[in-house]
């Protein structure tokens, strides 16, 4: 029996996830939780095989979870459900350590089958995701500017090319408005960009508007 417990800030979400693993006689749900806290919460008392993560959830993000959650228990395998389609949010929690990697948006019969390859040892990431990895491993090879960015400051990039404001940034991710403005600064300054037209050029010039989501 594959044990799974599942993280996210929508209880609408869980119990839909609850419902369809549920359905399959090979799975059961351990434990579930609805920020940061609790999921090192559950990760520290239950024991169980699988961590169903979403990444955009208020205070820490997905990718600081996922380094914690690999740091106390390096063997838990971790799945990432997530809203997010973008490759780059796929290639960051690979490199963080999760296992696999899907959109809230695939089929439940898609779901069962990556939980049960990441249960069994393997992974479970789309071809796109694998050949991003691979040609970041290559040497020589360039990385994009948005690449360089940490992942707070990404998750800052990718809210501001939204046209969401420095304010509700600050709100949504329980930071300060000062913190959200560094991140903001640190994020031009890698990127070479001066103001925020340029910020919506460049993420016209890669592609990345149509999949930035406010």
């Amino acid at each position: 029996m594959i044990r799974i417990v599942i993280v996210d800030d929508h209880a609408i979400v869980r119990e839909g996830l609850k419902r369809i693993i549920s359905s399959a006689d090979d799975m059961e749900v351990a434990g579930e939780a609805a920020n940061g806290a609790e999921a090192m919460q559950r990760v520290r008392e239950l024991a169980f095989d699988v961590l169903m993560l979403d990444l955009s959830m208020p205070g820490r993000s997905g990718m600081e979870l996922i380094k914690l959650v690999r740091a106390e228990k390096p063997k838990l395998r971790i799945l990432v459900l997530s809203m997010h389609q973008e490759l780059q949010y796929a290639v960051r929690a690979i490199k963080s350590g999760a296992s696999g990697y899907l959109t809230k948006e695939s089929a439940p019969a898609q779901l069962e089958q990556a939980i049960r390859k990441i249960a069994a040892g393997g992974a479970f990431i789309s071809a796109e995701v694998a050949e991003q990895l691979a040609l970041g491993a290559m040497p020589g090879s360039e990385v994009a500017a948005h690449g360089s960015l940490s992942d707070r400051e990404f998750e800052v990039f990718r809210l501001l090319v939204a046209g969401v404001s420095v304010t509700e940034i600050a709100g949504r991710l329980n930071l300060s408005v000062k913190t959200v403005s560094t991140h903001k600064a640190n994020l031009m300054h890698k990127m070479g960009l001066h103001n925020q037209s340029e910020l919506i050029r460049y993420a016209m010039r890669h592609g990345l508007t149509d999949q930035f989501e406010p």
